[in-house]
């Protein structure tokens, strides 16, 4: 075939749908011969390993932990900026706060002694500027 304008279409191999072959045979189905029976189907199996595939999803990796604890580092960090501002403007809002001393208590330990002991210092900064304006989270 050839496309010589859009929309339109013309044949370059003579009469379209003769069903001959090149050889000028024509293709007919013989209707005395019996069918080929078809194999039945297998029935669906579950997908084996999904449990496992699961479980892996659920593991941290290496580099979690640490994705963590710089999370939570740059929290505080925020957290202590918030408070700074507000300190300018002359009232520290009860909600920083709040999140402060939430910051405070989530899980701590990541595995890298450096990275928890940076973490360690924002905390104590934290602690200390929360001791300030009168609020003692826990230990």
């Amino acid at each position: 075939m050839r496309i010589e304008r859009a929309g339109r279409t013309v044949s370059t191999s003579g009469r379209a749908g003769s069903g001959r072959t090149e050889d000028g045979a024509r293709f007919t189905i013989d209707e005395n011969q019996p069918r080929p029976r078809t194999a039945p189907t297998a029935a669906p199996q579950a997908a084996g390993g999904i449990d496992a595939l699961l479980a892996l999803q659920a593991v941290d990796d290496a580099t979690t932990g640490r994705r963590k604890a710089v999370k939570r580092a740059n929290s505080l960090l925020d957290t202590l900026e918030e408070i700074r501002a507000d300190l300018l403007t002359g009232h520290v809002s009860e909600g920083k706060l709040n999140r402060a001393m939430a910051f405070l208590g989530q899980a701590k330990g990541y595995s890298d002694p450096e990275l928890d002991q940076l973490v360690a210092d924002i905390e104590l900064r934290v602690r200390v500027e929360l001791a300030k304006l009168g609020k003692y989270p826990a230990l």
